[in-house]
Order: structure tokens, then C-alpha cells, then sequence
């Protein structure tokens, strides 16, 4: 073994550890990786950021835009439109349809935009008719990715798979290739996934109050004529930077004030909304002679504000409604890297943030509630957040990049039907280009782009704010990798010990091991650096065997995939995971079950291609 062989296994070895431990994020590990490549001599500067010119990486980013393009023009939602027609089927019946219709546009649209929508959609479901999201959220993402696994432009694995193999001398794979291989795994999983409902949670009713813990910490309370804050200001107050007490609003005469100036002074009959435990809570109401009002339960709850009678009126006089609204961040969120401290003046207008709920990880396998305005832990893509805001404000929170509102919202203005029709239209153009083989799936997807900018149906501002850098950062830092494993020999040295290992052993068995390696190594690291690593490899054994390069090449392309076992293996995987409130027993057992049947039927069929 060479000293550079040794040198390209500790930086493999140093990939997996920092991607399964997530010491940095996913786009930071990636340029570390082309630095370090770069100083230790393994590739040249030129192949070190070869990958930003990658076709597989613009194509991904083109296809990134295009999906963007339906999601704005509303043609993802006017495709699931008749899925809430479903809501009186049972269950059993009502999954094969979800994912079914999450397969096929899958197909053809970023998976991820797609299972943003059935977030979303489910979501609705569960509040207006009681349906158990726990039950369909997990098939969803699954069955989305399998249908991205059915056309070549359907996921980005598929497209560095074809780049990687296609520049180590292999044939282009076709657009529809490999679909029929494709449709059988999603029809098995389909079937498998219905019979497997029973194991998953039920889930009770989304409530915001008992998600949160809210009662504890939310309360508002009045200002006495015997409290010890009237005519006091705020900044002179116990309410003025105190780790312990938030105040989130007060509201006078029937007003209420976000975010109150710290100069206010406080009068008789001023509503207090604050942020505290139960212990601090009554400590300030003994010491200040102020009454609690009300716990936040029913406000939470019902998603709606009391209405208050003014002492000196008989009638009523209604307050601006609030409602709690759960956020998802995705990667690329403005508010990425903010703590609960700082992200009020980061949030838009008469938005209050009050809890943040950490995503769960590898490493953290429970959900950590952070309260405290002290807490310095940051948010991160996946986590969610709660925020209190007046109703008038709910369609302000479309304008946050890469922020999914979980709570379905019905949109004030309607899409142009003629833009929406002609943004499907030019998806349509893109997949008879690519698949007829006229243009290429970059030079297609970038024509798309063209006439949609051209026609103004989609903006550049747009795509500047809304596009996930961190994967097209992670693929171009990530292709010179498998660039560094040719240059060094380690493809063929792994290559040979693995021949040398499965001497004179049939080739289901040779195409089995390059499978259940590369799904196991998916379900820790990122599928896409999965196939960057194992694609060469995959290479560098069929031309040992002397045999057909395209089952190999298909192996890693299905497996990279296919890592149900984990929640990590795949973006949508980690966002449902919290979001249905699911154990790692339910992707272990359930989706390992899952990955073991098409490790069987995927090494069954690929053997039978040689």
C-alpha cells in the first residue's frame, strides 16, 4: 500500500467520522475535504474545484431552480390538489394513494419540494379531520424517493452515479433506463409499507401546547393598582434583562404592543404576556402584586385570543387575534445560526419566537425544547420553531426563504392560471428534451430555466434566496473526492482486495456485497457522497470481472438510495422524523425491512443483467 493510498484512506476515514457526527455542517465538510485533498497532493487545484463545473452539479442546481419554478407557481400544489378527496378512506387505503402520487411526481421534481408539500398537506389533514400524520409522513418520504429512483433526473444521486461512471469511461445511462427496475422496487415497497402501518404511532392530534410544554411557560398577567411596576419603566423593571422572565407583549386599552420599548411606562390595567416557568411565575406575582390572567392553554389551542370585556364598557371589544405557528428551517433559512435571544429582531413584523424544538439526530436521538432566551444553542436546518403572530400577519411568513410554514394556509391571491399552466408546460419540455436524448439533462433543465426567466414566471431574486446552496457546495466539494480515489489507485487497491475476497464466488454474491456496502455506508453519510466514494469502486470491480459495467454502476445508484434504516440517509427522512414523532426503532425495523427485501430483489435482478 502506498503513502498516498494511506493518505486517502484517512481522509475517507475522516469524511464518514465528521458526516456522521455532524461536526460541521454538510457544505463546510465539503470544502475542507478540497482543501485538504488539495495540500496533500492528491488532486491538482484544477481537479479540486472541477466539481463546481461538474454537469451533475449544474444539472442538480438547474433541476433545484425548476423545482423552485413549481412550487412558486403553485403547480406542486395544483398536482395534489384532489388528495384531500381522500380524507374519509381508511387508512390502509389512504397511504397506497399518498405515496403513489408522491412516487410519480417525485419522478420528475425534487423530492424534497415534493415531501415539503405532503408536510404541509398532512399536516391540514390532522388538524381538520383528527388523521394520523405519524402514519402516512414516513411512507410519503419513502415512496418519494423511491420515485425519484425511477427516471434519471428523478434524485441527485442518479445524476453524480451517471457523471462519476461516465467520466471513468462507462456508458451514459438513458433517461428512462432503468425505470422498469424502479417501478418494481416502488410497487414491493408500496405493498410492504401498507402491510407495515400497524407498527407505526398513531400520534395524537397536532397540539401545539402539549408539543411545546407552552402552559409552562407562556402566561399573561395584570398590573394591580398596589403592583410595584406602575409608573416604573420597563427598563427599570424586573421585565428588563432577566434570564428568567421574556415579555413578549403588553396590551393596553384593548392595543396591544410586540416587542414594547424598554422606555414604556407601565400603567394600571397593562396585560403582560410572558415568557416563564411556573416557579419564577409565581415568585413576580407575590413580589409585584400582579394577577395572572390566564394560562395560554386555550389560546394555543383553539388558535384563537380571548375576547376581553373593558371594565368601563358594557360591550365587548375584540382584541387582534394571535395564533401559534410552527416553522421548519431548511438549509439556506435566514435565521439559520440565530439563538431564541436574538431572533426577535431578525423575524418579520409582530412575529414573537417562543420555543425552538431541535431536530433529532445520530448523536441526539430525543428532541431538546430550548425555552430560554439564555440557551445559546443555535438553530439549525431542521429544526422547527414557534412563534406567536396576529392573524392579520400569517401570509408574511411566506416572504422567509427556505421556511416551511407547517400549518396550511390559504393563500390570499391566487396563482395566474396561465403562469401555472405554463410553468407545467415547461417541466413537460424538459423531460420529452432529456428523455428523448435531443439535449442533455443540464442543457434541457437549463433551457427550462431560460423561457421561465424570459416569460417572467420566475425571478432571479428568487432563485438567489431559495436555492439549497448547501447541497450544490456539498456536491462540488464532493466530486474531487472520488477524482482523488482514481488519481491514487485506491479504487483498484479496494477493487482487488474485494476480488480477491470473493475469488471464485458467483456474481449475485459480488453484486449483493457492492449493494449492502453501499447502503450501509448511505445510511451514516450522505447519499451523494456515498456514490461519489463507491461509483469508482463499483467501476474498478466490473473491469476486474471483465464484466458489463451498468449492473455495478446500477448497485450503487439503487443502494446509495435506498438507506430507509436510518433517518439520515436522506433530507426528507431527517425532516419527517420529527415532525411524526418517530423513534429510531421505527426507521430501524421498518425501513431496515424495507432495505433488506430490495437488497434481495435488487441483487436478484441486477445479477440477472449480466
Amino acid at each position: 500500500m502506498s503513502l498516498e493510498i494511506i493518505l486517502m484512506f484517512l481522509v475517507l476515514l475522516t469524511t464518514v467520522v465528521l458526516f456522521v457526527f455532524e461536526i460541521f455542517p454538510m457544505d463546510k465538510i465539503a470544502f475542507f475535504i478540497i482543501v485538504l485533498l488539495i495540500l496533500l497532493g492528491l488532486v491538482t487545484p484544477e481537479e479540486g474545484i472541477s466539481g463546481f463545473s461538474n454537469t451533475a452539479t449544474i444539472a442538480v442546481l438547474a433541476l433545484m431552480i425548476l423545482a423552485i419554478a413549481m412550487e412558486e407557481n403553485g403547480v406542486i400544489n395544483w398536482l395534489t390538489s384532489g388528495m384531500s378527496k381522500v380524507k374519509s378512506m381508511p387508512v390502509f387505503v389512504m397511504a397506497p394513494i399518498f405515496m403513489f402520487v408522491a412516487a410519480g411526481i417525485s419522478a420528475f421534481i425534487s423530492t424534497t419540494a415534493v415531501v415539503i408539500v405532503f408536510i404541509k398537506m398532512v399536516n391540514q389533514l390532522s388538524e381538520k379531520y383528527n388523521i394520523s400524520q405519524s402514519k402516512l409522513l414516513l411512507p410519503i418520504s419513502f415512496a418519494g424517493i423511491l420515485g425519484g429512483s425511477c427516471t434519471l433526473m428523478g434524485t441527485s444521486t442518479n445524476l453524480i452515479v451517471n457523471s462519476v461512471s461516465t467520466n471513468l469511461g462507462a456508458e451514459k445511462l438513458s433517461f428512462f433506463e432503468f425505470s422498469i427496475l424502479g417501478l418494481i422496487f416502488l410497487s414491493i415497497s408500496i405493498v410492504y409499507l401498507t402491510f407495515t402501518l400497524r407498527w407505526l404511532p398513531w400520534g395524537d392530534k397536532q397540539n401545539l401546547n402539549k408539543d411545546y410544554k407552552i402552559d409552562n411557560y407562556i402566561t399573561s398577567v395584570c398590573v394591580t393598582p398596589n403592583s410595584k411596576l406602575v409608573g416604573r419603566r420597563i427598563n427599570k423593571s424586573f421585565l428588563h434583562n432577566n434570564p428568567d422572565v421574556t415579555l413578549l407583549r403588553l396590551t393596553r386599552n384593548n392595543h396591544a404592543h410586540n416587542s414594547p420599548g424598554k422606555y414604556i411606562s407601565l400603567k394600571v390595567g397593562d396585560e403582560l404576556l410572558l415568557m416563564c416557568d411556573l416557579e419564577n411565575l409565581e415568585r413576580i406575582s407575590k413580589s409585584e402584586n400582579m394577577n395572572i390572567v390566564q394560562e395560554n392553554k386555550n389560546v394555543i389551542e383553539e388558535n384563537t385570543s380571548k375576547n376581553v370585556k373593558a371594565e368601563t364598557e358594557a360591550k365587548e371589544v375584540e382584541k387582534d387575534e394571535h395564533v401559534f405557528i410552527e416553522l421548519l428551517m431548511l438549509p439556506g433559512a435566514s435565521l439559520l445560526g440565530k439563538t431564541l435571544g436574538n431572533l426577535r429582531r431578525f423575524m418579520i413584523q409582530d412575529a414573537i419566537p417562543i420555543a425552538i424544538k431541535k431536530r433529532k439526530t445520530l448523536v441526539n436521538l430525543n428532541e431538546r425544547m430550548i425555552h430560554s432566551s439564555t440557551d445559546k444553542l443555535e438553530l439549525k436546518a431542521g429544526d422547527r420553531l414557534l412563534v406567536e403572530i396576529s392573524k392579520e400577519k400569517l401570509f408574511a411568513l411566506d416572504t422567509m426563504e427556505n421556511v416551511v410554514v407547517l400549518q396550511q394556509l390559504d393563500k390570499t391571491h391566487s396563482i395566474s392560471k396561465n403562469k401555472r399552466y405554463f410553468t407545467f408546460f415547461v417541466l413537460l419540455l424538459v423531460i420529452a428534451m432529456a428523455a428523448s436524448g435531443l439535449l442533455s439533462i443540464m442543457v434541457s433543465a437549463l433551457t427550462g430555466i431560460c423561457l421561465l426567466l424570459v416569460t417572467n414566471n420566475l425571478n432571479l431574486n428568487t432563485i438567489y434566496k431559495k436555492v439549497n446552496w448547501q447541497i450544490f457546495f456539498l456536491l462540488a466539494g464532493m466530486i474531487p473526492l472520488g477524482v482523488a480515489m482514481h488519481n491514487t489507485g485506491t479504487d483498484m487497491w479496494i477493487s482487488e482486495k474485494l476480488l480477491g475476497f470473493l475469488h471464485h464466488q458467483p456474481n449475485y454474491i459480488i453484486i449483493g456485497t457492492l449493494f449492502i456496502v453501499t447502503m450501509v455506508l448511505s445510511g451514516v453519510v450522505s447519499n451523494n457522497a456515498t456514490a461519489i466514494i463507491m461509483t469508482p469502486i463499483a467501476i474498478s470491480v466490473a473491469q476486474g470481472m471483465g464484466l458489463d459495467f451498468k449492473p455495478f454502476i446500477l448497485a450503487v445508484m439503487f443502494a446509495a438510495n435506498f438507506s430507509f434504516f436510518t433517518p439520515v440517509g436522506y433530507q426528507t427522512n431527517a425532516l419527517v422524523y420529527g415532525i411524526g414523532n418517530y423513534r429510531f426503532r421505527h426507521f430501524l425495523f421498518i425501513g431496515g425491512g424495507l432495505s433488506l427485501i430490495l437488497w434481495i430483489v435488487a441483487t436478484f435482478l441486477l445479477t440477472k443483467m449480466l
